[in-house]
C-alpha cells in the first residue's frame, strides 16, 4: 500500500513535470550576444526504469552505477536495484545489507554516459532524503582529480546511532568543489562559511533547484531556486595549493547523482540505524529533472535545439 507521504512526493514530481523545465529560465547570464543551448545530458526522468522488456531509456544518458568499478565510500554499497525511475522522478532508496560481516547501506548511483565541460550551466530539481545519508549531484573528472559538488546535503534532524542532533546539517546545503592529488593522496576544498548555505526550514521539506554556472577553470557561481547564492573565483579559492598545476578546474567531467554513507560521518556513528532504514520514504532521494546548457552565439537557427535568450532571463515566470 502506498502511504500518503509516498503519494504526495510522487505528485510533486508529476505535477511539475507536465511542463518540465521549459518555462523556467536559466538564472545565469549566457554572455554578450549568446544564448543558452540545451545539452543532451539533460533528463526529465519521464519514463520508467527498470523495464520488464526491451532497453530502458535510462541507458540513453546514464549508466546505473558509478563511472568506475567502485562500490562507494565508507559503509556505502551501491547497487543497481536501488536506481529507480517512476512517477516522473529518479528515486534512489536506501536499505540495510550485511556484507563481509559488516552492516552496510545499499543505495544507488548513476553516472552520465558522456562528459561535460565549461562553460556550462547545470541545474537539478531535487528533494533530499530525511536521512543522515548524503543526497548528491556532482561532477567528477575521470581521473578523479577535479570535482564540482552541485548538491551535497544531509536531511535528518537526528542521528539515532550517534544519539546526536543533526539540525545544523538539515538546514544547510553544501556547495563546494575539490581538487586532488591521488598519490600521495591530498585533497583541497574550501572551508569558508559560505560553502554551507543556511535555510530557515530544513531543506528536505521541499523540492529545490540547485545549479552551478561553471564559467571557466577559475570561476563558479552557485544558484538555488533561481537566485545566485555563492561565487568562488581565483586561484586562492579554487586551487590555493597548486594541485592542478595552475590549470584550475579545466577537465571534462561526468555528472553523478547518488546517495552515500560517508566515512567522515559514519566514523562519528552518524549512519542510519536498522530502525531508521525501515522508513523507506524517509530514505528515498528524488530528482525531478536535471538540465545542462552551454552558451552559443545568438542568431544560429537550429529547430532541434532548445535555446533560452537573455530576454527570457530578465522575465522569469517561475521561482
Amino acid at each position: 500500500m502506498k502511504t500518503p507521504l509516498f503519494i504526495a512526493a510522487s505528485l510533486l514530481c508529476t505535477t511539475v513535470l507536465s511542463n518540465d523545465w521549459k518555462d523556467i529560465p536559466v538564472p545565469a547570464p549566457a554572455g554578450t550576444n549568446r544564448v543558452w543551448e540545451l545539452q543532451p545530458q539533460s533528463d526529465d526522468f519521464n519514463y520508467t526504469h527498470p523495464v520488464e522488456e526491451g532497453r530502458s531509456r535510462l541507458f540513453d544518458k546514464w549508466i546505473d552505477f558509478y563511472h568506475h568499478p567502485w562500490s562507494g565510500p565508507g559503509l556505502t554499497l551501491w547497487d543497481r536495484d536501488h536506481v529507480i525511475v517512476t512517477n516522473g522522478c529518479l528515486e534512489i532508496p536506501a536499505s540495510r545489507i550485511m556484507h563481509n560481516g559488516l552492516k552496510k547501506v545499499n543505495t544507488g548511483c548513476i553516472s552520465s554516459n558522456t562528459e561535460v565541460h565549461y562553460p556550462l550551466f547545470i541545474e537539478a530539481r531535487a528533494k533530499i532524503s530525511n536521512s543522515v545519508l548524503a543526497s548528491d549531484v556532482w561532477m567528477l573528472s575521470r581521473d578523479s582529480t577535479q570535482e564540482i559538488d552541485i548538491l551535497e546535503a544531509y536531511g535528518a534532524d537526528w542521528s539515532e546511532n550517534a544519539d546526536a542532533d543533526q539540525t545544523w546539517f538539515s538546514h544547510r546545503l553544501h556547495l563546494s568543489h575539490h581538487v586532488f592529488i591521488r598519490d600521495p593522496f591530498q585533497d583541497y576544498q574550501p572551508k569558508d562559511d559560505g560553502s554551507w548555505l543556511y535555510n530557515e526550514k530544513p531543506w528536505r521539506e521541499d523540492f529545490h533547484r540547485i545549479g552551478v554556472h561553471w564559467k571557466d577553470p577559475w570561476n563558479l557561481d552557485y544558484y538555488v531556486d533561481g537566485k545566485l547564492v555563492r561565487s568562488v573565483s581565483g586561484e586562492n579559492v579554487i586551487d590555493p595549493n597548486g594541485f592542478t598545476g595552475g590549470t584550475g578546474l579545466n577537465k571534462k567531467m561526468d555528472i553523478i547523482i547518488n546517495v552515500e554513507d560517508q566515512e567522515w560521518r559514519s566514523s562519528q556513528k552518524i549512519t542510519p540505524s536498522d530502525k531508521e532504514l525501515e522508513n523507506k520514504e524517509a530514505h528515498t532521494y528524488r530528482v525531478d529533472w536535471i538540465r545542462v546548457y552551454k552558451p552559443v552565439q545568438a542568431g544560429i537557427s537550429n529547430p532541434q535545439i532548445s535555446r533560452i535568450s537573455t530576454d527570457e532571463l530578465n522575465n522569469p515566470s517561475n521561482p
